[in-house]
């Protein structure tokens, strides 16, 4: 009988592959493969997708690009939904017995990476390829075939790098998973940009800066009524203002405190009489998965 992993196998010859490291990594070297993951990842998020003609206004995915750690017009405009959307599938299939993985083989464990991987590109290729053919950078006609055959070929291979990138932390060269890492890096961004901005934005009651904070300074500094300018730095509309800011402290503070919440259970082997230890379960067991598999889902449909 033909097992589903033994099809993968002709194939994992010329997926790209990370090799596993021969000794084990210090930690400053840990760390300096992390800084260099993140430096290529935030480039990536900079640098604008060639070819688009014209983008839509509105955005889909707004509420959901911090999540996926994407940036919109840029080569992340995917993120790691193709690495997600691998994932919950393969791990779905493998849980139900759709397919057969002894995960105490090294060779059936080597056979699921491979095809995660390579379902992985097949989701970048279709996500490529509907985002161009649903007009998100415009009409294709007006795109014509050669910019929107290049906007694919690079939406693909800014895929690529990022399941190069997070198979090379899960290798265990750098620190944590790339999917946390660049969703937390995403979301710091995020926070310090809304908090730090120097941007200005005329509101139509003068020319003010985004950056909550900043804000905060500037109409101190401007304003004759200094209460009248706390309260606008605190609640402006369609702007960051400082309550924003210190709800995402706030929040950032309780989940820290409830993420060391945990109840150690007791454990007795029953092969040796007498042995007992224990098995912590935290209160945020399942941690952020299920907000990112939810948002992964949803984007895809």
């Amino acid at each position: 009988m033909v097992r589903f992993l033994h099809l993968i196998r002709p194939v994992m010859c010329v997926l790209p592959e990370v090799a596993s490291p021969d000794r084990k990594i210090p930690f400053r070297e840990k760390i300096l493969w992390t800084t260099i993951t993140l430096f290529i990842f935030l480039v990536c998020c900079q640098i604008p997708l060639y070819g688009v003609q014209a983008a839509k206004s509105n955005d889909p995915f707004y509420w959901m690009r911090v999540i996926l750690a994407s940036n919109r017009g840029t080569l992340m405009e995917l993120g790691i939904s193709p690495i997600v959307t691998a994932g919950l599938v393969m791990q779905l299939m493998a849980g139900s017995r759709m397919i057969e993985v002894n995960q105490s083989l090294k060779e059936d464990r080597a056979l699921f990476g491979g095809a995660q991987k390579l379902f992985g590109i097949l989701i970048t290729i279709g996500e490529a390829v509907a985002y161009v053919v649903s007009g998100m950078y415009g009409d294709l006609g007006t795109l014509g075939a050669g910019n929107a055959l290049l906007i694919i070929l690079q939406l693909i291979s800014a895929g690529l790098i990022v399941i190069i990138l997070d198979e090379l932390l899960q290798k265990g060269y750098g620190l944590g998973s790339g999917i946390s890492l660049f969703i937390a890096t995403n979301i710091c961004e995020t926070i310090i940009w809304k908090a730090f901005s120097p941007t200005t934005i005329n509101t139509g009651k003068g020319t003010e800066f985004e950056g909550a904070v900043i804000a905060l300074f500037h109409l101190m500094i401007t304003r004759s009524n200094k209460f009248a300018a706390f309260t606008e730095a605190l609640s402006r509309q369609n702007l960051p203002n400082l309550t924003n800011l210190a709800a995402t402290v706030l929040i950032f503070t309780i989940v820290i405190y409830f993420q060391g919440w945990r109840v150690d259970l007791p454990v007795k082997y029953q092969k040796y009489r007498g042995q007992q230890g224990t098995y912590p379960i935290k209160l945020f067991y399942t941690s952020n998965m299920p907000i990112i598999l939810q948002t992964a889902l949803v984007s895809n449909l």
